[in-house]
């Protein structure tokens, strides 16, 4: 299917690549094909070249996924590290492309006597990820800043698209069939560097005190419920420290299943479902998975 592409990239494709490598629970089988763009321009090229009906996978930090063990049919496009531009457009307006790290755009922005952002600082992954998912932390969210999103379809055609034109709601963003993020403009205020650095370095230690960094896992793997909090409702059900295979819900904070070493995208998934079981059975609560999965089941 791919062996008519013209060959004018600029970027590295790779194939049978392992999605272990790439993700943050450090599990999933290979990748058919996987692209890493040397700059948005060179990624408008690659895309134009793909054949119509190729199935596309965008990955950014890989933070918020679980790709199963059989890996993923068609070509993924890697983002983090690479669509990595930042840059002042006007005042109080900030451009980031989507494969910078959101703690990378709070930094960026604090440094630019501009505040709001500080939030980003507690997300685990990049700005293409939290533009497609609206995704919040301490009392922030994404969509609340955004003046306006640069997009690519599968043809390589890039947009510029204002909010209106997405549905966006909590943890869940709904826009243009057939295009992909690439980058946010966002809208500020002016405010004291040294206030929004102090509040970014007061929010990486709380989360360094309530969650287990350091250890493989993908942030939180289900959205809180109205009114109330996942991690509440697992521990309640005396969930912590439970596992199936290497996978184990963590002892530190109930939401976050933390891969030990050898655990499998199977071992993974069984253990969301037995834990959205449990929550049910017990409190009549549907938890609903903030993680995205993809990919073929192994063998």
């Amino acid at each position: 299917m791919m062996a008519a592409m013209q060959h004018t990239y600029r970027g590295t494709l790779k194939r049978n690549e392992p999605m272990a490598r790439h993700t943050s629970w450090r599990v999933g089988g290979p990748a058919e094909r996987y692209y890493e763009p040397a700059d948005l321009d060179d990624l408008a090229e690659f895309l134009a070249q793909l054949p119509e009906h190729e199935p596309l996978t965008w990955v950014g930090l890989g933070s918020n996924l679980l790709v199963r063990d059989g890996g993923v049919r068609g070509t993924v496009i890697m983002t983090s590290g690479l669509l990595k531009q930042m840059e002042l457009l006007d005042q109080g307006l900030v451009r980031a492309e989507a494969g910078v790290a959101c703690a990378k755009v709070a930094r960026f922005c604090a440094r630019h006597h501009l505040t709001g952002a500080e939030f980003l600082a507690g997300i685990p992954g990049t700005m293409g990820g939290a533009l497609a998912m609206n995704a919040g932390a301490f009392g922030g969210e994404t969509w609340r800043h955004v003046a306006a999103v640069e997009t690519l379809d599968r043809r390589g055609v890039r947009h510029l698209r204002r909010p209106e034109e997405f549905q966006v709601s909590y943890r869940r963003v709904v826009g243009v069939s057939g295009e992909w993020f690439v980058a946010a403009h966002l809208r500020l205020h002016r405010g004291d560097t040294d206030t929004a650095s102090g509040r970014i370095k007061e929010l990486l230690e709380r989360r360094g005190a309530t969650q287990p960094i350091g250890l493989p896992s993908c942030g939180s793997v289900f959205r809180n419920p109205q009114g109330d909090h996942a991690a509440r409702l697992i521990e309640a059900c005396g969930l912590k420290g439970v596992c199936i295979g290497g996978a184990c819900v963590s002892e530190k904070h109930a939401n976050f299943i933390i891969n030990t070493g050898n655990a499998t995208a199977a071992d993974i998934e069984a253990l969301m479902a037995k834990v959205a079981a449990e929550v049910e059975s017990r409190h009549g609560v549907r938890l609903v998975r903030e993680v995205h999965i993809i990919g073929e089941a192994g063998a």
